[in-house]
C-alpha cells in the first residue's frame, strides 16, 4: 500500500511541474507577441506619418500648381482686337516654323517657351504674360511657365481653328441672319471679303466662288474626311487640301474676331505648289488658275481617273462627245481634196472625253464705231453660246498645216458646270478684250438640247451661283476682278471685290461682262414612298 501511494504522489508531481512549465512557455510566448505587435504598430504609424507628410506636401504643390492654372492675374491683360491668325505660323524674329507662341497681348508671334527663347525674352522685355501655342491650342504664362486653363479662352481657340459638326453644316443652307463679330461689325458667314495683299484679286474671286460651291464647303469644312490622306514623302501638294480646307473653315466661322479673311497662307501654298507660276504681286488669269487648282487639288486628295475618286470631280466633272475631221489644205486643186477626203486619215472621229468647264466663244467685236461715234457693245443670248454644244454645229479649228472642224455633244451633266466665256484673245504685241454683253436668265437655262436624244439625264436645268466679273483694261495688271455669290440661306446676291462687300439686285448681275460662272444642277424632288403608297390607296378607293 505504501509503494503504490508514493507512485501515484510522484506522477502528481511530475504533472504539476509539466504544466507549469508549459504556463511560463505561453506566458513567455504571448509576452514576445505582444511586444512584436507594438514594434508593427509603431513602425507603421510612423511609416503612415511619414508617408501622409509627403503626400500632404505633393498635394499643396498640385493645388498650388491647379490654383494657379485656373486663377492666372493677366488674362485681363489679353487684346482680342490685336489677334490674327490669318498669317503664316512663323516666328517673328527667328522665321522658323517650329514651335510657335502667340503673344495675346500684341498678337506677334514668337518660338519656344524656355529661358532662352524669344517668347520668354519678349514675356520679360515688354511685360507681356499670356501666350497661345499655335499647334496644341494650350495657354502658357510667361516667365512663369504654368499652363492657364480658363473656359473663357475657348473663343480664341475656335478663332484659330474653327470646327463644325455635321448638324452645323446642315444649319448653313438655311442660315439667313447676319452675326456680330468681335470688332463690332456684322457678316454672313461665307460671304466675307478677302484682303488683297497686292495683286491677288485674281486669287480671291475664285476662293470666294468656289467656297460658296455646297458639296466642297461641306466637305472641308470637317477635316476628318481629308486629314487621313496620305501623300508620297516629299510630296508638298497636300498643303493645297490643308490650306483651302482652313481658308474655308474661317469663312465660314459664324464668331470671327473681325469680319474679313486674309488669305496669305492660302496664296502662299499656291505659289510654292504651282513653282511660282502663280504670284501674289503680278495679277493672272482665273482661269488658269480655276483649272490648275482644281487639278491639283483632286491629285492632292488621291483622285485617280474615276469620276468618283475625288469630291472634285464629283462635284464638276461631266462628260462630252468629240467628233472631229480633218479638213484638207485650201492651197491644194479639188481632185487632190477629194482624194484625200477618202483617205482614213480625214474621216470623221469620235471620242468621249471628261470636261470640267465648258468654253463659250464670243462672236467677234465689231470693228468699226457706229454713226454718232460711239462704240457699239454687241449683245449675244446664253442660249447661241450653248448651241456649239448640240452635236450638230461645226467650229473650225486651225492648225499649222492642217485645220480641223469639230464639233461637240454633252452626255453626262455634272452637279456643278462653269463656263468659261472667252473674252481675251493674245498676240505677239498685246490682249484683246471683247466687250460682247452675254444675255442670259439667273435661274433655270435648260440643256436638254445638248443631249443626245433619247438621253436617261432627268435633270437638265440649272441655276447660276457665282459670277466671276472682270473690269477695266484686258493687260495684266491693269483691270480688276469681282464675284457675285448667290447666299442661298438669305437668297441674296452679293458683289464681291477683296474686302468690298455689298448687295446687288440679280438684274444688274446680267449687265456685267461675265467671264467664269458657276451653275448648280436643279434636281426635281423625287415623291416619297408613303406619299406613292397614300396615292395608290386613294385611286383604289375612288375606282371601288
Amino acid at each position: 500500500m505504501s509503494s503504490d501511494g508514493t507512485r501515484t504522489e510522484m506522477k502528481s508531481e511530475k504533472r504539476k511541474f509539466e504544466e507549469t512549465e508549459e504556463n511560463s512557455e505561453t506566458v513567455a510566448a504571448k509576452k514576445q507577441a505582444t511586444e512584436n505587435a507594438s514594434e508593427e504598430k509603431v513602425v507603421s504609424a510612423i511609416v503612415e506619418e511619414y508617408l501622409s507628410d509627403d503626400d500632404e506636401g505633393d498635394l499643396r504643390v498640385v493645388e498650388n500648381e491647379f490654383d494657379r492654372s485656373r486663377s492666372c492675374p493677366y488674362l485681363d491683360t489679353i487684346n482680342r482686337s490685336m489677334l490674327d491668325f490669318d498669317f503664316e505660323k512663323l516666328c517673328s524674329v527667328s522665321l522658323s516654323h517650329l514651335n510657335v507662341y502667340a503673344c495675346l497681348v500684341c498678337g506677334k508671334y514668337f518660338q519656344g517657351r524656355g529661358r532662352k527663347s524669344y517668347a520668354y525674352t519678349h514675356s520679360v522685355e515688354v511685360n507681356h504674360h499670356v501666350f497661345l501655342n499655335l499647334y496644341t491650342l494650350k495657354f502658357y504664362c510667361l516667365p512663369d511657365n504654368y499652363q492657364i486653363i480658363d473656359s473663357s479662352l475657348e473663343d480664341i481657340t475656335y478663332v484659330l481653328n474653327p470646327t463644325f459638326s455635321k448638324k452645323q453644316i446642315k444649319g448653313l443652307q438655311s442660315m439667313s441672319k447676319p452675326v456680330r463679330a468681335y470688332d463690332g461689325t456684322t457678316y454672313l458667314p461665307g460671304i466675307v471679303g478677302l484682303n488683297n495683299i497686292k495683286a491677288n484679286d485674281y486669287c480671291n474671286v475664285l476662293l470666294q466662288a468656289l467656297s460658296n460651291v455646297p458639296p466642297m464647303r461641306n466637305y472641308f469644312l470637317r477635316e476628318e474626311n481629308y486629314s487621313h490622306i496620305k501623300r508620297p514623302p516629299g510630296d508638298i501638294m497636300i498643303l493645297l487640301s490643308q490650306r483651302f480646307g482652313e481658308l474655308i473653315r474661317k469663312l465660314w466661322n459664324p464668331r470671327n474676331f473681325k469680319a474679313h479673311v486674309s488669305p496669305h497662307e492660302m496664296l502662299q501654298s499656291i505659289v510654292r505648289c504651282s513653282q511660282k507660276r502663280f504670284q501674289i504681286t503680278k495679277q493672272g488669269d482665273p482661269l488658269d488658275l480655276l483649272a490648275w487648282f482644281l487639278n491639283s487639288l483632286h491629285i492632292a486628295l488621291n483622285g485617280t481617273r474615276n469620276p468618283k475618286s475625288s469630291i472634285v470631280t464629283r462635284t464638276f466633272q461631266g462628260e462630252m462627245k468629240i467628233f472631229s475631221r480633218k479638213i484638207p489644205s485650201p492651197e491644194l486643186n479639188e481632185e487632190q481634196k477629194q482624194k484625200l477626203l477618202k483617205t482614213e486619215e480625214y474621216q470623221e472621229k469620235e471620242q468621249t472625253s471628261p470636261f470640267r468647264y465648258l468654253t463659250l466663244d464670243l462672236p467677234a467685236a465689231p470693228l468699226y464705231k457706229d454713226e454718232l461715234e460711239h462704240n457699239i457693245i454687241p449683245q449675244v443670248p446664253l442660249s447661241s453660246l450653248l448651241a456649239k454644244f448640240n452635236g450638230s454645229t461645226e467650229k473650225e479649228y486651225k492648225g499649222k498645216r492642217d485645220s480641223t472642224m469639230k464639233r461637240f455633244l454633252l452626255t453626262k451633266l455634272p452637279s456643278y458646270l462653269i463656263f468659261y466665256i472667252k473674252r481675251f484673245t493674245t498676240n505677239l504685241f498685246y490682249t484683246e478684250k471683247n466687250p460682247t454683253i452675254v444675255n442670259f436668265p439667273v435661274k433655270n437655262i435648260d440643256l436638254s438640247d445638248c443631249l443626245p436624244p433619247g438621253s436617261d439625264q432627268v435633270d437638265t436645268c440649272y441655276d447660276l451661283i457665282a459670277n466671276v466679273v472682270h473690269d477695266g483694261d484686258p493687260n495684266a495688271g491693269k483691270g480688276s476682278y469681282r464675284v457675285h455669290i448667290l447666299h442661298q440661306g438669305s437668297n441674296q446676291w452679293y458683289e464681291m471685290q477683296d474686302l468690298h462687300v455689298v448687295d446687288i439686285l440679280p438684274q444688274m448681275i446680267t449687265l456685267s461682262e461675265a467671264y467664269i460662272q458657276i451653275w448648280a444642277l436643279r434636281k426635281s424632288e423625287k415623291p416619297a414612298k408613303n406619299g406613292a403608297k397614300a396615292s395608290e390607296q386613294a385611286t383604289k378607293m375612288e375606282t371601288n
